[in-house]
């Protein structure tokens, strides 16, 4: 048997690996700026405490979010992107403190909403059985 001259090759072909890769990267650079989800609200600023970062690491806080034009939002369920009525905020925020009553409750609110829309989220999360309520704001600009 005659043998060629060849020699058989013990080196790995990395090209079709490097092109999957920078396809990937197309692809993730795409679609990381839509997977950012949440309604866009101009928060007020504060120089508020911090929340617990240990508490929210254990759970996942339920934020009710109010727009400019009054509309709010929950942070649960299917269609977190939909406006929710005040008995879909009650039923919803009632079933999160049932399953763990532990759960942060906040008001993330547009500054330009008015104060009576703002009390009336926090008072709907407060008849879910809400014993606490807290605020998300922005920390305000250093000053030079």
């Amino acid at each position: 048997m005659a043998r060629s001259g060849r020699r058989l090759m013990g080196e790995i072909n990395v090209v079709p690996y490097i092109d999957v890769m920078l396809v990937l990267l197309i692809i993730f650079m795409i679609t990381a700026p839509l997977l950012t989800q949440g309604i866009e609200v101009d928060l007020p600023d504060a120089a508020a405490e911090p929340l617990d970062a240990e508490l929210l690491r254990e759970t996942e806080p339920l934020i009710l979010t109010v727009t400019v034009n009054g509309d709010m939002y929950l942070n649960i369920g299917d269609d977190e992107d939909k406006p929710v009525d005040d008995q879909q905020i009650v039923a919803r925020a009632r079933a999160v403190m049932r399953r763990n009553p532990a759960t942060p409750m906040l008001v993330r609110a547009d500054n330009a909403v008015p104060y009576g829309k703002v009390v009336a989220g926090m008072v709907l999360l407060q008849a879910a059985g809400a014993r606490k309520v807290g605020f998300v704001t922005e920390p305000p600009e250093p000053v030079e």
